[in-house]
């Protein structure tokens, strides 16, 4: 991968100026959250409306109205208690800063780049990213700022592996090599909405799996292309001021050998305890949850203990860890770090709420899909269409599955009808689904990374986040419904029941 003069990216370069100008993001939060209020009440006076697929009126709800502004004090608090991912934020964030405060993540890395190919860093931290979904969210918390302290120490712009990460993290969610949590909860909602017309129809929870993995070694190179080709090359010229935050300079301690020593001996432990957990019948993390494998639904908390064991174990061991009052310190530390994330996730919360309070996210995803079904074009127009018609949603709409089951009893069994298959449309929201998550603030974890910028450049705004995601926004585009229409022309299966085109 070669590298282009900073020149070739002037364009992003103004993206950067222009959002930079906007106010500070918790301010723009609030004026966002203000903007909702009044067009709120606008479209209640207008009464905008539309039909759901079941047949239900949805109407504009106003928060300026005197039960919607009730809503918004009754739930602030709860808005904000309830933010998806502040819990997981603040759980795995205190085993990870443990970790890294002892020195343990700071001595891994030094010496996992002694014999690292520099060449595959940006691969290899994209692939990661891809295949973190299999872990439902935490790779939103724990992949993004261990790359960039990567990065960093590999003597390259820490907010290049921060971004590489989160493309791989979000902008790739629903590629994967293996089957996810995401994998039946689509097919549940395809095999509804094919059952319209097709009452014995049955959507495989493997009917994606064969394009999910394909498609997690097809963008992990798009991906690497994308960093190299106009990610990293506006980043060279920030390397000096993009310094590591405090807390990173702290050194790994006076033996960090014996301290790896010491957490390799914790963490092999560590596995082989969960194993017996996952695998023994009976056990607490044997079988089902309420949705998903018990260690799934699970894994933030099993990573806080990792991390708080093998750190622990590194700072006793390395020197850095003498009592417990340094473990305090480091645990408060590590919150004193999270504050400017705390407040703006306060207002983040509040802000989308509102917007889904008032549905109208809603109102304009159902008009949209008015709209391109009326077109009555081609199948392939349709199918480009339709994930066009889902980039546009998830600009709207933070759900997945809120996303889907509101779109999948229109477009499945349209599109049946036009020839194509359940498992090729939902296939083609797979797409559209994914790679918008990394450029829209209505995504919850997309407070986190700019927190997570914030750490290494003091001064990046929404202008930097957004200049270093578009490229990956748009190129996961492009490639991903080319590599979707390629493999319809060719009729091979998109996975083990899942053919392209029906009946």
């Amino acid at each position: 991968m070669t590298h282009i003069p900073h020149h070739g990216n002037r364009w992003l370069d103004t993206l950067e100026r222009l959002g930079n100008r906007l106010p500070e993001p918790v301010s723009l939060f609030a004026i966002a959250l203000l903007l909702v209020m009044l067009l709120s009440q606008i479209g209640a006076w207008l009464h905008w409306s539309a039909l759901t697929p079941e047949g239900e009126t949805m109407q504009v709800q106003s928060l300026l109205s005197a039960d919607g502004s009730w809503w918004l004090l009754r739930h602030m608090v709860e808005n904000f208690v309830l933010f998806p991912p502040l819990g997981i934020v603040l759980v795995a964030m205190f085993g990870i800063g443990l970790a890294e405060r002892s020195g343990l993540l700071a001595a891994v890395l030094e010496r996992g780049l002694r014999g690292a190919p520099q060449r595959l860093l940006t691969p290899t931290v994209l692939f990661l990213g891809i295949c973190s979904s299999l872990t439902v969210d935490a790779g939103y918390v724990v992949l993004p700022p261990l790359a960039a302290a990567l990065y960093y120490m590999a003597g390259r712009p820490p907010l290049v592996g921060l971004a590489a990460a989160f493309a791989g993290v979000s902008a790739g969610y629903s590629a994967n090599i293996v089957l996810t949590a995401l994998d039946p909860l689509l097919a549940g909602l395809s095999q509804s909405a094919a059952r319209i017309i097709a009452p014995e129809w049955q959507v495989a929870v493997t009917a994606n799996w064969y394009f999910a993995a394909v498609s997690a070694v097809v963008l992990t190179l798009v991906g690497w292309w994308l960093t190299a080709r106009f990610v990293e090359p506006r980043q060279q010229h920030t390397v000096n001021d993009q310094a590591a935050p405090a807390e990173q300079t702290s050194g790994t301690g006076d033996k960090p050998v014996r301290g790896l020593r010491a957490a390799g001996l914790t963490l092999l432990v560590t596995l082989f305890v969960l194993a017996l957990l996952i695998l023994v019948p009976g056990a607490p993390l044997h079988g089902d949850g309420e949705q998903f494998a018990r260690w799934i639904e699970v894994m933030v908390p099993i990573l806080f203990l990792t991390f708080l064991g093998t750190g622990l174990a590194y700072g006793i061991g390395a020197g850095t860890v003498r009592n417990d009052r340094d473990i305090a310190e480091m645990l408060s530390d590590t919150v004193r770090g999270l504050a400017p994330y705390i407040v703006l996730a306060f207002v983040a919360a509040q802000f989308i709420e509102a917007f889904r309070y008032s549905q109208l996210g809603l109102l304009l995803a159902i008009h949209g899909g008015e709209l391109l079904a009326a077109l009555a074009a081609p199948a392939p127009v349709l199918v480009t269409a339709f994930i066009t018609l889902v980039i546009l949603a998830n600009l709207l709409m933070g759900s997945a599955s809120a996303k889907y089951a509101l779109l999948a009893p229109v477009f499945v069994p349209m599109l049946m009808q036009a020839g194509l298959s359940p498992e090729l449309t939902q296939a083609a929201y797979r797409v559209g689904d994914s790679v918008s998550n990394v450029i829209t603030p209505l995504n919850p974890y997309w407070v986190i990374i700019l927190a997570f910028a914030q750490r290494w450049q003091r001064n990046a705004g929404i202008g930097t986040l957004l200049a270093l995601m578009l490229p990956y926004a748009i190129g996961f585009a492009v490639f991903w419904s080319l590599l979707l229409a390629v493999w319809a022309a060719t009729g091979l299966p998109l996975g083990p029941g899942g053919g392209i085109s029906y009946p």
